[in-house]
């Protein structure tokens, strides 16, 4: 591609051990939580990252690519805690605990995961970083309805097709409660976990 650098593809596993790079994404997260997307410029990150907007273009090439990176650092979080929500074994617990980690990373990470999914539809690389996230909660919530005894498949009454409509219902709702007030989230869980527990037959 014309003009582009190199070491902006580089994947974020890559950059783990690069305090410069840690420190432009670092800085561009609290500034989505302080001024919002949309009022962030090159320079805010760079001052921010202590380093000059010249530094700051041997890593990324615009502020959008800060982002992406930004929400790529993100999603492996998300990514790591569907994982363990498929691995628990008891569906209560496996719910209980799913809930409570997503109150954990909308509370850790509510700006970066805002801004991914009001960008998800225009910046095509945050798209498919969060579609595919969005496949794999929906795989782990599959996995735990099917164990409470939901019937595997993808109609409309079975695990699969439940899941996807859970998981963008969780989505959704913790996505409005987190502009609230952090006190929203675990409103919210709450109902999304009273929900989740409802589709699998485990209320009684």
């Amino acid at each position: 591609m014309p003009g582009h650098h190199p070491a902006r593809s580089r994947r974020p596993t890559e950059r783990k051990g690069d305090v410069r790079e840690r420190a432009i994404l670092d800085t561009c997260e609290a500034l989505l939580a302080q001024k919002g997307h949309d009022a962030i410029t090159v320079g805010d990150i760079a001052e921010g990252a202590g380093i000059t907007r010249g530094a700051l273009y041997f890593y990324f090439g615009s502020k959008q690519e800060v982002v992406t990176a930004l929400v790529a650092r993100t999603v492996e979080h998300l990514w790591e805690r569907s994982r363990a929500t498929a691995k628990t074994d008891e569906p209560r617990q496996a719910i209980a605990a799913a809930m409570q980690r997503t109150v954990e990373l909308w509370n850790e990470h509510g700006p970066v995961m805002r801004t991914a999914i009001d960008l998800s539809l225009t910046v095509p690389e945050i798209g498919e970083l969060w579609s595919h996230t969005a496949d794999l909660f929906t795989e782990a919530i599959t996995a735990v309805l099917e164990r409470a005894g939901v019937q595997a498949g993808t109609e409309p009454d079975q695990a699969s097709a439940m899941a996807r409509a859970l998981c963008w219902m969780i989505e959704r709702t913790f996505y409005h409660a987190s502009q609230e007030a952090r006190e929203k989230l675990q409103k919210a869980s709450s109902t999304c976990e009273h929900i989740w527990l409802t589709s699998a037959g485990l209320t009684a």
